[in-house]
């Protein structure tokens, strides 16, 4: 059961739906809090959602504690909430989820050296960049994320054709910006584990983002996994591909963080741990 929480941002309060681990069958060890998940929604001005979802169930019923985030732009808190994403995708939420994992680990609800991030698509783009240009999170996910801003903004589809130059600034224009938030364009601000999840029929984000970063990754000996999926697009339709990305992360996290997940899981090989 999620309880709201309010978090100071410099451009006051900002929100996120916290859910401690639970588990009926186990007990944490005394004395330990839990490793935390912060989770990002899409859109990116869509909005987190306290309602039954087996995927935080699957996460908090394993010993972790998650935290949906509402950053400044999030839809739901007013106008004004929302138009603090005005121009400043990349940068208010990116440090909105770093301040709520920041809190929560001040307030003795996570671990603060276990501290992960992960979204999907424009979650994903957040997750990045917050291993790109910030140092709270010790591990991240990115399904199916954005790393090339520049990129979408020049293929996206019609229907969010202009949805960047809100998010961003106009495109040409803008160009130097839409790079500078890129995450594919400063891999070297990356050092912590990486798992990357791609369809490889997403006609939103081309799977040639995800080829780059891992390949980057490698490169510079940052602890990377990537698997990707014939026949999906941009979110897996397919029940034993969400199951395995979900199999998959939880061992990721089990690796970066020490310890052995429950279930019998096959694991994955994350490159350079």
């Amino acid at each position: 059961v999620p309880e709201q929480v309010a978090f100071p941002t410099p451009d006051g309060p900002a929100y996120a739906y916290y859910y401690p681990p639970a588990n009926p069958g186990f007990i944490a060890p005394e004395g330990e809090l839990p490793p935390l998940l912060v989770t990002i929604h899409g859109g990116p001005t869509a909005a987190a959602r306290p309602v039954l979802d087996p995927e935080v169930q699957f996460w908090t019923s394993r010993g972790f504690a998650l935290a949906d985030v509402d950053y400044g732009g999030s839809t739901g808190y007013g106008r004004a909430y929302w138009e603090r994403l005005r121009g400043a995708w990349g940068l208010v939420d990116v440090r909105d989820c770093a301040l709520a994992a920041a809190h929560l680990a001040a307030t003795g609800r996570a671990d603060p050296a276990r501290l992960a991030i992960r979204g999907g698509s424009a979650g994903g783009y957040t997750a990045l960049a917050a291993l790109a240009f910030r140092d709270e999170f010790a591990a991240g996910a990115s399904h199916f994320g954005v790393a090339d801003l520049e990129l979408l903004a020049r293929d996206t589809h019609k229907f969010e054709s202009r949805y960047l130059d809100w998010l961003v600034g106009p495109y040409p224009e803008a160009r130097e910006i839409y790079r500078e938030r890129s995450p594919i364009h400063h891999l070297t601000g990356i050092d912590r584990p990486v798992i990357l999840f791609q369809g490889l029929d997403d006609r939103v984000v081309p799977p040639q983002q995800a080829e780059v970063m891992a390949a980057g990754l490698r490169a510079r000996g940052v602890p990377a996994a990537h698997l990707t999926f014939p026949g999906e697009g941009h979110g897996f339709r397919k029940a034993e591909n969400i199951a395995r990305t979900l199999e998959a992360e939880l061992s990721f996290y089990g690796q970066v963080f020490g310890f052995t997940p429950a279930g019998d899981i096959a694991p994955v090989l994350v490159d350079g741990l």
